[in-house]
C-alpha cells in the first residue's frame, strides 16, 4: 500500500466508521454466534502472497462485524461505558501515523510535554488540590496509565517500596532482606471493589483484607480503623488503602472523607479509584463526591469510560511523582539524555517502558467540546437514568437496588434470585438489549448503565418496553 492506495482505503475506512457509527442502531447489540466461528470462516494459515485491499475490506463485514459485541449501541446497557467521539478517532489517528514510543522526553518531546500540560488542564477540572498539578511548583502530576487496573498496581507497588524504605531507616542495624519486610505488609479495600485491586495485591504479593461496608454499600472510617488497630497488634504493617469512588457492582461512594483521615493519621497510603465516576466531578454538582481527595497520595479515573476519549486513556494524579520513580526508576546508559530531570520521563512513572502518544486524544477531546460540552454529556446521561428508574419505580413488580446516582440503574425483581437470573438470561437472549448483573450482600440485580453516547430517552423507553415484554413471558 502506497500514499496515493492509503489516501483511497483510508477515506474508505473513514466513511465506513462514520456508517458504523451513526447507524449502530440497526445492527443486533449481542453477537449471536458461537465460540469458535471465525477459524471457520478464514484460511488456517497466512496467505504467501498479498492481497488486495478490497478483498480485505469485504471480510470486515463477513468476519469480524459478526463477532462484534457493539459496545456504542445505544442497546449496549452493560457494564460501564467505553467512550468514542470522533475527534479522539481522528487523534489516534495521527498518534498512530507518528509512532513514537515516549518513554522519555527525548524520545519525542511533544510526547511528554503534551501529557505535563493536558493532565493538569483536567486536574484544574476536577478541582484537584494544587499538590496534584506538575505546574504548582512541587513534586506532583498526572500520567496517563492504559487502565485503573495498572494505575492501582502502579500506587501499591510505590507504597510497598516507600515501606520498605522506611522500615530500613527506622531499623538502620537490622538486616532483613525485602521479602522478610514485605511478609508483614497488609492493605485495604472494601468488599466491592473492583477485582483488579484484588488482583493487584496477588501481583504485588501484598495481603490484600477486604473490609465489609456499611447499608450503602459505602467503606466507613471506624471500619477501617478497627483493622489497622487489630493488624496491628498482629504485628502487620498497614501500607496501602484503595478507595473507591463508583464502585462496578452499585456505583457506590467510600466514605472518602473518613477513609482519608484515617490514613493520614496513620501514615498510610490512600489511592482512590474513581475509574467511571470519576468524569462526573467536572461537574460542579458531583465534586462534592470527590471530597477527601486532599487526604489521597493518588488519583485515578478513566476519561476512556465517560468523558469521550477512547480507549486506552486512564488518568493518574500523584503529589509525589519521586515516589512512583523511586519505584519504576532503571536508568540504562541508552536511555539516558542530557535533558533529564527537566521534564518527566514517564518510563519511570508506569510498568510498561513503551507508551504511545495518548495524550493527543485527550487534547483534541478538550478543546472540541471544550468543558461545557462535556459536562452536558455527563449530565445528559446522568438524567436518562433518572428517567428509566422513574419507569422501574411505576411498576409494582420491580425495586430499585441502591441509589441512583450517576448513569446506573440497579434494579430486580422483588422475587427470588433465581427469578432475576432467569430474567437477565431470557433478556440477553431476546437480543435487542444487552445488560449485566451484579449481586451484594447476596442479593442478586440486574444493571442497566447508560453507555452509548447516542442513547437518548427513545433508547431508554426502547430498552424498558423489551425488560417489560421479557418479564410478561416469565
Amino acid at each position: 500500500m502506497d500514499a496515493d492506495e492509503f489516501r483511497r482505503c483510508g477515506k474508505e475506512m473513514v466513511d465506513f466508521v462514520a456508517d458504523y457509527l451513526e447507524n449502530i442502531r440497526d445492527r443486533r447489540v449481542f453477537p449471536s454466534v458461537q465460540p469458535g466461528y471465525l477459524r471457520q470462516l478464514i484460511p488456517d494459515q497466512a496467505p504467501e502472497d498479498g492481497e488486495r485491499w478490497e478483498d480485505v475490506f469485504k471480510d470486515i463485514e463477513r468476519v469480524i462485524m459478526p463477532g462484534v459485541t457493539h459496545w456504542h449501541s445505544p442497546q449496549f446497557h452493560a457494564y460501564y461505558p467505553t467512550a468514542n467521539s470522533y475527534p479522539a478517532i481522528v487523534a489516534d489517528i495521527l498518534s498512530d501515523s507518528i509512532g513514537c514510543i515516549g518513554f522519555s522526553w527525548a524520545s519525542s518531546p511533544a510526547c511528554t510535554e503534551l501529557e505535563v500540560v493536558v493532565m493538569d488542564w483536567l486536574g484544574k477540572m476536577l478541582d484537584l488540590p494544587e499538590e496534584f498539578l506538575s505546574g504548582s511548583g512541587g513534586y506532583g502530576g498526572g500520567v496517563i496509565q492504559s487502565t485503573a487496573s495498572e494505575a492501582t498496581l502502579v500506587a501499591l507497588l510505590s507504597a510497598r517500596v516507600r515501606e520498605i524504605n522506611n522500615f530500613k531507616k527506622a531499623k538502620p542495624d537490622i538486616k532483613v532482606e525485602n521479602g522478610v519486610i514485605m511478609s508483614k505488609f497488609v492493605a485495604y479495600c472494601s468488599e466491592q471493589s473492583h477485582s483488579s485491586v484484588e488482583r493487584a495485591g496477588l501481583i504485588a504479593s501484598i495481603k490484600m483484607r477486604a473490609l465489609p461496608t456499611d447499608e450503602d454499600c459505602s467503606l466507613r472510617g471506624q471500619t477501617l480503623q478497627d483493622a489497622i488497630d487489630e493488624d496491628r497488634a498482629n504485628g502487620l504493617i498497614p501500607i496501602f488503602v484503595c478507595a473507591t469512588l463508583g464502585t462496578t457492582n452499585s456505583c457506590a461512594f467510600d466514605n472518602v472523607l473518613e477513609v482519608g483521615a484515617v490514613c493520614n493519621k496513620e501514615g498510610i497510603w490512600m489511592h482512590i479509584d474513581a475509574a467511571y465516576a470519576g468524569s462526573a466531578f467536572i461537574c460542579p454538582e458531583f465534586r462534592p463526591l470527590l471530597d477527601g481527595v486532599q487526604y489521597a497520595e493518588s488519583f485515578n479515573f478513566n476519561p476512556h469510560k465517560w468523558l469521550n476519549v477512547n480507549f486506552d486513556c486512564s488518568a493518574m494524579w500523584v503529589k509525589n511523582s519521586y515516589l512512583l520513580s523511586e519505584a519504576f526508576n532503571v536508568d540504562p546508559l541508552y536511555l539516558k539524555h542530557e535533558n533529564q530531570g527537566k521534564m518527566p520521563d514517564y518510563r519511570h512513572w508506569h510498568i510498561p517502558l513503551g507508551r504511545r502518544f495518548r495524550s493527543l486524544k485527550l487534547w483534541f477531546v478538550l478543546r472540541m467540546y471544550g468543558q461545557k460540552g462535556l459536562q452536558e454529556c455527563i449530565r445528559k446521561d446522568v438524567r436518562l437514568a433518572h428517567e428509566f428508574e422513574e419507569l422501574v419505580k411505576s411498576d409494582d413488580r420491580f425495586e430499585i437496588f441502591g441509589k441512583v446516582v450517576m448513569g446506573l440503574v440497579c434494579f430486580r425483581l422483588k422475587k427470588s434470585n433465581e427469578i432475576n437470573e432467569k430474567l437477565l438470561k431470557e433478556i440477553n437472549t431476546d437480543g435487542r438489549i444487552h445488560m449485566v448483573p451484579a449481586k451484594v450482600k447476596d442479593i442478586y440485580f440486574l444493571r442497566l448503565a447508560i453507555c452509548a453516547s447516542r442513547s437518548n430517552s427513545g433508547d431508554v423507553t426502547f430498552a424498558w418496553k423489551v425488560i417489560q415484554e421479557v418479564t410478561e413471558k416469565l
